[in-house]
Order: structure tokens, then sequence, then C-alpha cells
């Protein structure tokens, strides 16, 4: 306030606006203007400011003598010094970083690093991300310099925002952009963006605050490990994206079904050289498995759920088990959607687990299908089928469905029931009853069959390590080989029954698709035939094993062999349909459908009582359409003879290329094959689709 009191006196003996212009020069602006300056302060003027550069200056206004007026003492001459002085530069006192590690990534793109590779470790890793991110990198060979600078400018961002990721906070990018010239074509100017890149110093983690995980208990050393994230670590936001995933993975299979994990924060300070990170969680409490309950109780019950489960009531919750769960129900076909939550029933009191029971919402899917085919396959004929099905007339899982076909070599009317996850997860029993009748070049048979099947299979949902399936089969039949033109010879009725049994060990890792490891699996059938009253007793037998080895990253080596014999019989015992036969696209590629083997008086063949077969393929993926199509070249090899031990004297041979497209449920194989000791009966050419793998 005296401030502006004291500005107020100041103005008092200043002049107003008024005052400088009177009266008459705002009532008659132009004639004032004329009356000019008075002759008084003109003369006023003229004396106070003399114009004429020569006037000699008043002696009383200056006092300071002119230079030529004073007397100067002489310089003597400087001694040198004992030592010159030397002067030093910036590069001497602080060196450079030693730049110069220059990365081309495009005619359009440069990035320059410290040729000193400790001082940026992550370069590789680095140049891989920004290439697949950098928008120059989309640039058309026509683009202009205009262009390439404003997307520069949006790569030099990417850059600083990338070296941040890396705990980099105090790094440097400078941009240029120009023209270069290729070196592959000298007289052409390119425009060019280069980025220099000074990393600086890389910041390390400070504190790590992890919320309230210490009420996790006995748990919490394990779950603090899992975070490995220290104080001194180098700083990396992937690292810890990932290790926070790790955390919510190792929460949810340790009972801790309510874990919430907040975003972490880093607090950079750049004084320390240090990011604080903090990262709130909340275990929730621990809990045990209890029962899986279902709002379609009738539909799918909670104790079928319960069987299909993978857990026992009182096992430690695992969040993988609850969508594991969730997996399977959405795997029998029959459900449309599926929403598990955990349900508390029972909190947690000090150190001993509470209780959650798993509740399923379930909604229906469309449980009938009505289906046909009509095809044609040179080793089938004319074919046309066609099948109605309802996947849950029987509760829970309980299918029925009914069939037909009716084709040039086959015609079959059937029912089946169908018990999915009978007894548990993955174990399904078949009730099968059909009639047929087959007319194949080899043999003609008309069949009533009653077949029942308990299984445990491996699936595409859970593919396992051991598979097992027993059943009875019984079966009769009036068959009768053929002569060379076709027609039945004297037709024979046979009364089968048969306990199929099956086991194998897949140590293969893809169902479809493997690429290394191994499978082996036996069947074995005890049979007794009656044949008009002649009874025989044999085992229909067979062992099969296939290898898969990786070499490189887009070859895999594949090879198989089948062996298979029936002990206990003379052939004329076995009903035709009962041997052993080979050819064909899942067998011996290169001959037809069940025609190798020995033949009758007419070259027919008649099946034998032994088997062997080899395959060797080698599977080279493409880069074609992204890597999904593969070519593959095969050999394969067998015999079958009349005796219950494989003979070699009359082997097969075929061999071939094939082309593998991969989908999402598998490979697609077209297979070209052509038999290497051809017979008068085989074919120059066989061709073969399937769905899969040959094995």
């Amino acid at each position: 306030m005296l401030v502006e009191t004291a500005r107020a006196q100041d103005r008092q003996d200043t002049p107003s606006l008024e005052d400088l212009i009177p009266d008459s020069a705002v009532e008659d602006p132009e004639a004032w203007a004329a009356q000019g300056t008075s002759a008084e302060a003109q003369a006023e003027e003229d004396t106070a400011l003399p114009l004429d550069p020569d006037a000699p200056l008043d002696e009383n206004l200056v006092s300071i003598p002119w230079p030529e007026q004073i007397d100067l003492p002489e310089l003597g001459p400087l001694e040198p010094d004992a030592e010159p002085v030397e002067f030093v530069t910036f590069e001497e006192e602080i060196p450079p970083l030693p730049m110069g590690s220059e990365e081309r990534i495009s005619d359009e793109l440069i990035l320059v690093f410290p040729s000193e590779n400790s001082l940026f470790p992550e370069r590789d890793e680095f140049l891989d991300r920004f290439k697949a991110l950098s928008t120059i990198e989309d640039l058309d060979d026509d683009d202009n310099i205009a262009r390439l600078a404003v997307q520069a400018r949006s790569d030099q961002a990417l850059l600083e925002e990338m070296l941040r990721v890396y705990g980099y906070y105090d790094a440097q990018v400078i941009r240029s952009v120009g023209n270069v010239v290729a070196e592959e074509e000298q007289d052409l100017e390119r425009p060019a963006a280069r980025f220099d890149v000074i990393p600086g110093a890389r910041y390390t983690i400070g504190a790590v605050d992890l919320g309230n995980l210490a009420a996790a208990g006995d748990d919490y050393e394990m779950l603090r490990q899992t975070f490995e994230v220290f104080p001194g670590d180098p700083i990396s936001l992937d690292d810890i994206k990932t290790e926070q995933a790790d955390l919510d993975v190792a929460l949810g299979e340790n009972g801790f079904p309510f874990a919430a994990i907040e975003e972490p924060e880093l607090l950079v300070d750049h004084a320390r050289v240090e990011g604080d990170l903090t990262m709130a969680v909340e275990p929730g409490g621990q809990y045990n498995f209890g029962v899986v309950t279902s709002n379609l109780p009738d539909f799918l019950s909670g104790d079928h759920l319960s069987d299909i489960a993978r857990w026992d009531p009182g096992d430690i919750y695992q969040r993988s088990d609850e969508m594991d769960l969730r997996r399977a129900i959405l795997a029998t076909g029959i459900v449309g959607s599926v929403q598990l939550t955990p349900v508390v029933v029972e909190e947690p009191v000090g150190d001993q687990p509470g209780t959650v029971n798993i509740a399923a919402e379930l909604t229906e899917a469309p449980l009938r299908t009505l289906a046909g085919n009509i095809g044609f396959g040179t080793e089938e004929g004319i074919r046309v089928e066609a099948m109605w099905e309802h996947r849950n007339l029987f509760p829970p899982e309980g299918l029925l469905r009914l069939r037909g076909i009716a084709g040039t070599q086959e015609q079959l009317a059937g029912i089946t029931f169908r018990k999915n996850n009978f007894g548990g997860r993955d174990r399904i029993l078949t009730v099968d009853a059909f009639a047929s009748t087959i007319d194949y070049d080899l043999y003609d048979a008309r069949t009533v069959s009653l077949v029942a099947n308990f299984e445990r299979l491996s699936t595409l949902l859970f593919q396992k390590e051991f598979s097992w399936s027993a059943g009875l089969e019984l079966v009769a039949s009036q068959e009768s080989e053929v002569d060379i033109d076709g027609n039945p010879l004297r037709r024979e009725t046979y009364f089968v029954a048969a306990l199929p049994l099956f086991a194998q060990i897949d140590q293969s890792d893809d169902l479809l698709d493997p690429t290394r490891g191994f499978r082996a699996s036996l069947r074995l059938s005890p049979e007794a035939s009656d044949n008009e009253g002649v009874q025989s007793f044999y085992v229909r037998s067979q062992a099969d094993a296939s290898y898969y080895q990786s070499i490189g990253e887009s070859t895999v080596l594949a090879g198989r062999v089948r062996l298979a014999s029936i002990p206990g019989a003379e052939l004329e015992g076995i009903a035709p349909s009962r041997r052993l036969y080979a050819g064909g696209g899942g067998s011996v590629r290169g001959y037809g459908y069940r025609s190798i083997g020995p033949v009758n008086d007419f070259g027919i063949p008649t099946g034998g009582r032994s088997l062997v077969e080899l395959s060797a393929e080698a599977r080279i993926r493409t880069g074609f359409l992204d890597g999904a199509v593969s070519v593959v070249p095969f050999i394969d090899a067998g015999s079958v003879s009349e005796g219950q031990t494989p003979d070699f004297g009359t082997i097969k041979i075929g061999a071939g290329v094939g082309v593998r497209y991969a989908t999402g449920f598998g490979p697609l194989r077209l297979d070209v094959a052509v038999p290497l000791n051809r017979g008068p009966n085989d074919s120059w050419v066989a061709v073969y689709v399937a769905l899969g793998q040959a094995f």
C-alpha cells in the first residue's frame, strides 16, 4: 500500500495530456497545426542542439583530454613462463561415448549405438522390437522426405519410450533426417532417418512394496520368491509385468481364489538413479475345494460335474483346475456357455484354509443334430450317409445316434448309445448294434454285430500318457471270397465272440501333429469262432510303435513300425473280415486299400495271419502361407503272410511325396505315392486325402 502511495505522489508534478494540448487544438486541430512552432521556441531549439559536425565542443562540457594529449608509458616484453600453458578440451576432460556401431534397418532407417556392447547389452532384443514397431519400416520407396521427417519424430518418441522400458531414464535420442546415397545405387539419393542412441546409465530397483502380501502367512516366502524383482536389479518394465503375472499364477495355484493385484507403479528418483516399485497385493484368504454345484441339476448335475473335475473335495484350490473344468464342460458339446464362480462356504480360521464350492452357471446348447454327406472314393465307391443324434437324451451326457449308409460297396443301419464321462473324466461307455453288407474286391460279407466298449482315450483337450480300452464283441457273419470276375464263391457262416483289449503309452508332444517323442501301443483280441460246426480259438494281436525327432526348426523325422499276428488257428478257420491286410493311406501308400498279401487262384488278396509294416518320412516346413505348408517325402514297406510269423519274401514298397496344410484342428494331408514293385493288379499312382498325419 505504501508503494502505491509513493507512486501517486511522483505523478503530481508531471504535466497531464490535457495541459499539453490546448482547447484551441481540440476545437480546430488543422488551424492549430498550421500555426507551427513559435519563433522563440525555434530559436531556443537551434541554440541548444547545434547540428554542425565541425563545431568545437564546449570545454565546460568535456573535461577528459584527447588521447594524443596523454603520455602512455612503454610496456616491456613479457618473460616466457618456465612451463607452457596447456588448454584442456571437453573431449579430454569428459571422454565422449564411443559411438559408431551402426545398424541399417532399411534404406530409409539407420540406428547408431555405442560401439561398446556393455553400454547397452539389450541391443539385439531392442532392435527386434523396434523393427516390429517402427513406422519408417512401413515406408514405400517413393515416400518423400517430408513424410519421412514426420514419421521420424514418431520413431524418436518410440525409441525414447522403449529405452525407458529397459530402465534408461536419462537416455538421449538424436534424430537426423536427410539424403544418403545407397551403396548399391551410387547414382540415386534416398531420404533416410538416422537416430543416434545414447542410453546413459541404467536405473535399478530401489524399494519394493508388495502391499499386504505378508497376509499369505506361511506361503509368503514362496510367493515373494516367485515375484523375482528385488532391490538392486536393473529396471525392466517387461520383467515387472512378467513377474506380476507369475505372482498372480502362484496365488491362484496355492489356494487364493480371491487374490487381487493392482497395477505396478514405479517412482523414479533421478538423484539416486533408482526407481521405487509399489504393487498392492491382497491375497484374500486361502481355501480348499469343496464340491461343484449346478444351476441345471436335471441337465448336468453337480455330482456329474464333480466327477469331471480333476480335484477331490479337500484339495487346495488351484485356478488351473477351475479353468480345466470349464473347458471340459464346454467339450461335452451340450453346453453353450458356462461361468464358474468360487463361493465361500467356510472361512479360513488361523492357519487352516477355508472351503469354496464352485458354482456352475450353465446354458444349454442345441442337442439334436441331423447330418448327411455324399462322397466318392476309389476304395469305397459311391457312398451316401445320414445320421441323427440327440446328445443328452439320457442325462447326463447320454447320447443316442441312428445312422445309415447306402453305397456301392457298403450298406449299413445302426444304433449307438454312448455315455460320456461315465464314472470319471474322459471315460466313455459305448454300445453299438448294426447290420451291414460289404462288397469288397476281396470278399463279400453280411454281418450283424453287437459291440460294447469301455475306454479312456486321449482327447484334443487332454492328451493322456496312458490310454486303454476293453470291450465285448459278438458277430454273426455270412462271408465269401470272390473270383476274378467279382462273383462270390460259396458263402460260409461265422459266429465270433471277441474280447478286444487296447493299451497305449504316448510320450509325444501333440496328438495330431507330433514333433518329438514316441508312442507304443498293443492290441489283443482273444476270439472264439464257429464256422459251420468247426470251432476255432485264436488271438488277434498287433503292436505299433512310432518315433518323432525334430531336426532344426523346420524338419521333423518320423518313423513307424507295425507287427501283427494271429496265432492259434489256420487261415481257413478265421473269417475273411477278421484276417490281416495291408495297403492304403494309413498303411503302405502307393497300393490300394487291403490289396497287399496272399492271393487266391484269381489274383484276389485273401488276407493273412501275420503282418509287418515300416514307414519313414521327413516333414519339412516351408515358408509358404506363413509356414502353414509342409512338404513330406516318404517311403513305406509292408508284407502280409499266411503263416503266424511275418515273411519278407513278398514285401511291397511304395514311395512318394505329400503336402500338409496346418489348420487350427490339425494338419490336412494330401499324399501322392507310386508302387516301387508294382503287381499286375496295382495302379501306377495312388492319391490319399485325410486329416492328421499318416502316423
